[in-house]
């Protein structure tokens, strides 16, 4: 075929969907995002903890190592100039023991080989003139971490992609691709009104539903779609004032950064998220885990006030790692994984994959060739 509905397809409206998008629209195609919920951003992308990180603890040479802060850069860009609600506040990773002072030396070797702007080592007693309800030992500070306004980065995505001709379609969920035997995809998507559309290139960005939206596309090997897993985290909300201006995080725990401090853009001060394996979409919040919450956080502000916390939310992340394994890279398979010309499909998109989104993006176009 030498005409198509669409050059591009991006299947997924998250954060990493609409900047992927924003991307191909910006390399001058016509670009259609669909989504299968009611609105933008409502599946991962809405329970997390909106936190720009910079960069500091992945392996060195991996996509996150690259993409995370290349990501950082140029969203802090991009909310500048569309006035997105956003703090640089910085963070402190930090040591309440001596037995995490050499995870902590790590991350500052690791932040300075993955090239991290001004990470350097707090001594106790500056780490808690910065935070003075803190007690550490020691903390690695990290001043191009931040919060942003996730909602409204991903309507400013959206608004960009419609000014460059393209569309975010939602209720649409994708249900089918097959390849055509000139080149490209005709796609099929389901909901109140199904459509079938051509499409030169096609993007799967699904979040927890990548594993499924692989197996929608005829021609994608069945042993290249990689097992998916559901890392749930809860959040605690803090009842008093915040009491700390910067992000605050342990050293990471095996799978995952661990439950860590952040207050929003609105001032309220947050806790979370743990990591729980689990078979299915609960959000609910159990408040018994409050107990391990305390547990945790007195080990750097022994002052939190017994009942300050309530439950508050709850996200599930899109693992492609299961319990006690290594956690892996991202997976932005194009040709030379599936075998499919004009294909990128993503696994295991889960943190920094928000910091990470635009320049994942652009490692998309490049992997199409663009």
């Amino acid at each position: 075929m030498s005409e198509f509905d669409f050059d591009a397809l991006v299947v997924g409206a998250g954060c990493v969907g609409l900047a992927t998008g924003y991307a191909l629209a910006g390399r001058g195609l016509s670009v259609v995002v669909v989504e299968k919920e009611k609105g933008i951003g409502e599946g991962v992308s809405s329970r997390n903890s909106e936190v720009a990180h910079g960069g500091l603890y992945y392996k060195t040479g991996s996509l996150k190592a690259r993409l995370c802060v290349e990501g950082r850069r140029a969203m802090y860009r991009f909310l500048e100039d569309h006035n997105v609600p956003f703090d640089r506040c910085g963070k402190l990773v930090v040591a309440a023991e001596e037995g995490q002072l050499p995870g902590l030396h790590r991350i500052l070797d690791q932040a300075a080989t993955n090239g991290v702007e001004g990470v350097h080592w707090v001594e106790a007693a500056e780490a808690m003139a910065m935070e003075p309800e803190l007690r550490v030992i020691a903390a690695v500070h990290s001043p191009e971490s931040g919060v942003i306004d996730s909602h409204a980065y991903m309507y400013a995505l959206q608004g960009e992609i419609e000014a460059r001709g393209g569309a975010v379609v939602c209720d649409a969920p994708f249900e089918h691709a097959e390849s055509l035997a000139g080149g490209g995809f005709k796609v099929r998507t389901g909901g109140p009104e199904p459509t079938e559309l051509t499409v030169k290139y096609l993007v799967t960005a699904a979040g927890l539903g990548a594993q499924a939206a692989a197996a929608g596309i005829d021609s994608f090997p069945k042993d290249g779609i990689p097992a998916g897993h559901m890392g749930k985290g809860v959040y605690f909300a803090y009842h008093g004032k915040a009491p700390f201006s910067r992000l605050i995080y342990p050293p990471p725990i095996p799978g995952a950064l661990g439950i860590h401090y952040r207050r929003d853009l609105g001032g309220q001060a947050r806790f979370g998220p743990d990591l729980q394996y689990v078979q299915s979409e609960d959000y609910s919040v159990d408040p018994s885990r409050a107990g391990a919450f305390y547990d945790y956080i007195r080990k750097f502000w022994p002052g939190i006030p017994d009942g300050s916390l309530t439950p508050d939310y709850a996200g599930i992340r899109p693992k492609i790692h299961g319990p006690g394994e290594p956690q892996p890279d991202f997976r932005l398979d194009g040709k030379d994984m599936h075998g499919i010309e004009g294909l990128v499909a993503m696994f295991g998109i889960e943190s920094p994959g928000l910091t990470s989104s635009m320049a994942i993006g652009e490692e998309v176009g490049r992997r199409l060739g663009l």
